[in-house]
């Protein structure tokens, strides 16, 4: 899914607006300084110019852009997930929503507000359901919010709305799109291998290429550390 226009959360938009960041329809960073250049790889990733710092430097993380009304990411998701579950001992495995089109804000501040409440293992999956299989546009924070309460999670729905309107959420949001821009994201879903490598379904040709590489490039981060 390639970006459209990028947007900020609202207590924070103006100062996004200032960095300059803007994004072609084409889905590439117009603005350089903003973008981080890659070496292309015929293995299918990209060498990322200016690596990103990771959440742990002693660990190997995978981190994954995506949005959750993205159809690739959620071709992607249960392979993902499965990887995910059988992951080796010293990979983390990390998930970022940046809302990066206007129309990606509402299930952005979702993303973000069920991690705060500790929810988001039994929340994302239905999420993805409800948009993809239920065909429920899930963009009015009412209906995502009444999603979470249906869903058993001990959460109610005012609970889960006030949670996306929160300063944490914001937080989480502003950060997510200075990490989207320090590693060049143009399209979601992307798969950030250890802050150094970046890889999708473009670049890999297919979900289960995409794995194979993870582990193959997992592997060999652990055993240069």
């Amino acid at each position: 899914m390639k970006l459209l226009t990028a947007i900020a959360p609202r207590k924070t938009r103006r100062g996004f607006l200032k960095t300059g960041m803007q994004i072609s329809a084409a889905g590439v960073l117009a603005t350089g300084s903003l973008s981080n250049a890659f070496a292309t790889s015929t293995n299918g990733y990209e060498i990322i110019q200016t690596p990103i710092a990771t959440r742990d430097a002693s660990r190997v993380e995978v981190l994954e852009f995506f949005w959750f009304a993205c159809p690739h990411c959620y071709a992607l998701e249960p392979a993902i997930s499965q990887w995910s579950q059988n992951r080796p001992e010293y990979v983390d495995f990390v998930r970022e929503a940046p809302p990066l089109n206007r129309s990606w804000e509402q299930q952005s501040r979702a993303f973000y507000a069920a991690e705060a409440l500790g929810v988001i293992d039994g929340f994302l999956d239905p999420m993805f359901n409800a948009i993809h299989k239920e065909r429920q546009p899930m963009r009015d924070p009412g209906k995502i919010a009444k999603l979470a309460e249906k869903l058993d999670l001990g959460v109610s729905a005012e609970a889960f709305r006030t949670a996306m309107q929160s300063a944490d959420v914001e937080v989480s949001m502003q950060r997510s799109v200075q990490l989207a821009m320090s590693a060049g994201i143009t399209g979601v879903p992307s798969i950030i291998i250890n802050g150094k490598y970046r890889t999708g379904g473009a670049l890999a040709g297919s979900n289960e290429r995409i794995v194979e590489i993870i582990n193959s490039i997992i592997a060999d981060e652990h055993a240069a550390s």
